[in-house]
């Protein structure tokens, strides 16, 4: 992996299992065949710009995607989770003409999302709720909760409701590894016999392997990225130095748009949160140098791990199928989107046995 040219490892990092010289060692093509998950139909359908209004570009197309997803049956009530302002309830409450209860638990996105309502003549009822805590109001089995990028525990939490209450269920995951437990939590019976058997555990770290894939991110920020870990790597070569101690030293997570503006300023700010007094006379310039070097060699021997996170992402949502299937649900996953749009685009449809979905009213 170390001799990989920049061209090469740049291309595993987006397409891990293409043309792979890992294919010798492991089961390339076993894993590649394994998420090769049914692209779900959908009627093409080009919604009206208008509705996109307040909504940023990416994210009106990942709602177009997903709103063409949902099946309804007749005199089914609709209620999106963690609604933020409400965007996509906005979009079913059109597209479907039907009423739409969006629930959020910031007071300031709801009243954001009431007044776009309003503005928009669109009938949605925004309601502020934790939906980690009891619902105000239970969701019957008649209702049909819809989800896009909810994170971790809370879209864990809508499938647990769905499943004693026999909501229908129209979801695309994300964030598996936001979540309360130490350690991950099998939701599903044939999930918890595969851990055992296999003696499988996963912490919070493996959970965000499955969602480091960011084939979306603009050329700037994976270069802002790019800096910032090689400037991380800098100061992990300062610190052993100054601490004697060879052994990686975690530091707090910075936000890019706080991020100094030289190495010089990052390493003073690293050493003021771990306590650490840095010498004068620093070769900055040697030791930028130095965590590029080490950028290099990590990025080459992460490509080992990311042949593994599109298989992990995708065992996390099988187990999320089958906590519905073992419930009684008539359930399918599959991909609604290109992942160019979004890597996280997995969706998972449920409803218990009955009468036929209606795509539109």
């Amino acid at each position: 992996m170390l001799g990989l040219s920049e061209q090469d490892a740049a291309r595993l990092q987006d397409f891990p299992f293409h043309a792979s010289p890992l294919a010798e060692w492991l089961p390339v093509a076993e894993l590649e065949a394994l998420v090769d998950l049914p692209i779900l139909t959908a009627s093409p359908a080009s919604l009206p710009p208008a509705w996109g209004q307040h909504v940023g570009g990416r994210k009106w197309r990942q709602i177009e995607a997903f709103v063409e997803q949902v099946r309804l049956r007749a005199r089914e009530p609709l209620v999106e989770w963690c609604a933020g302002k409400g965007h996509l309830a906005r979009t079913l409450a059109r597209r479907h003409a039907v009423d739409v209860t969006a629930l959020e638990w910031q007071a300031t996105l709801c009243d954001e999302g009431r007044q776009l309502a309003q503005r928009q003549g669109v009938t949605v009822d925004m309601r502020q709720q934790d939906v980690l805590s009891p619902l105000a109001e239970p969701l019957t089995p008649q209702a049909h909760i819809v989800a896009l990028h909810a994170c971790g525990d809370l879209h864990v939490r809508l499938l647990e409701i769905a499943a004693e209450r026999g909501s229908s269920v129209t979801l695309a995951p994300c964030c598996y590894q936001r979540t309360r437990d130490e350690a991950y939590r099998p939701l599903s019976c044939r999930a918890r016999e595969l851990c055992e058997a296999h003696r499988l555990a996963f912490s919070r770290e493996d959970l965000a392997m499955s969602v480091q894939e960011t084939v979306t991110a603009p050329g700037g920020v994976r270069r802002s990225r790019e800096r910032a870990n090689a400037w991380r790597l800098g100061f992990d070569e300062l610190q052993r130095q100054l601490r004697g101690i060879d052994a990686y030293l975690p530091l707090p997570s910075l936000a890019y748009g706080r991020m100094p503006e030289d190495i010089a300023g990052f390493c003073h700010w690293a050493a003021q949160q771990k306590g650490l007094s840095l010498p004068s006379g620093v070769d900055w310039a040697g030791l930028e140098e130095a965590g590029w070097q080490r950028q290099a060699r990590v990025r080459r021997l992460e490509l080992v791990r990311h042949l593994f996170r599109r298989p992990l992402e995708v065992w996390l949502a099988l187990d999320r199928m089958m906590l519905l299937t073992e419930s009684g649900f008539d359930a399918e996953l599959g991909i609604f989107c290109d992942r160019g749009l979004t890597p996280r685009n997995l969706l998972l449809r449920a409803a218990r046995p009955g009468e036929d979905p209606i795509s539109h009213r």
